[in-house]
């Protein structure tokens, strides 16, 4: 298909995608006012159908592989774009994220977030960070999920090189849970800028767990290895040289 054609699809795609945002936003809220279940069944909600539109609108196919985690564990993706985590939290039963303070203030996003028990964290203070990072992972344990972290800690577009931080291995130390490392090749079709959404088929895969219980850097270097392996396979297969 000629890329304006394409380039006017994912526009569309992407009006409505944030339209669609304040709609389930307002549909669940007396709900999810109520009980976590119900913010919990509006992002799953929301998670359907950015998956079912994208297929729809611009031709863009996504596949979830791999086995999916259900139990409490620590959840170590590639983060690519805002595809990967429709199609991870989509996928989990029960998923919080480690993420940026600053979109606890986002419109609809925010609330949510913290409803269903998502931990935010100033990546500016660092050691600081770190620090209330693990009070508030500690004081959230008594609600039941996954916890996601991005280990690179922000988006990493496929081919670039970015170093993998130590707070995802504080975690890992801290919880004494299997972390589960996730590929992905999102970035190749929903590019972390820009408008266009390109056609083909994204992919994130949910990798065998790393048992509790290594060292800091063994585990750092493991979770690397897997994680980086597995992109670079799925970038390869998706046509990335």
């Amino acid at each position: 298909m000629m890329k304006p054609v394409q380039w006017l699809l994912s526009l569309i795609f992407i009006v409505q995608m944030y339209v669609a945002m304040a709609v389930v936003a307002v549909v669940y809220f007396p709900y999810a006012v109520l009980h976590r279940d119900g913010a919990v069944a509006a992002c799953h909600a929301y998670c359907r159908w950015v998956r079912l539109t994208l297929r729809l609108i611009c031709g863009l196919q996504t596949e979830v592989r791999g086995s999916v985690p259900t139990g409490e564990v620590l959840i170590a993706p590639k983060h690519q774009s805002f595809l990967d985590i429709i199609l991870i939290y989509g996928a989990v039963p029960r998923g919080k994220f480690v993420m940026k303070a600053i979109l606890g203030w986002a419109p609809f996003l925010g609330w949510y977030a913290k409803r269903i028990g998502c931990i935010f964290v100033d990546r500016g203070k660092r050691g600081a960070a770190i620090t209330k990072m693990l009070a508030d992972v500690k004081s959230g344990q008594s609600l039941p999920g996954q916890l996601i972290i991005y280990p690179q800690g922000t988006r990493v577009a496929p081919g670039e090189k970015r170093p993998y931080k130590i707070g995802t291995a504080v975690l890992y130390a801290q919880l004494q849970q299997p972390c589960i490392p996730v590929g992905a090749n999102v970035g190749l079709f929903w590019p972390k800028r820009g408008i266009l959404r390109h056609r083909g088929t994204a992919v994130v895969e949910f990798l065998a767990p790393i048992p509790p219980g290594l060292s800091n850097e063994a585990f750092m270097a493991e979770l690397e290895s897997r994680v980086e392996t597995s992109s670079n396979a799925l970038q390869a297969a998706a046509g990335l040289k």
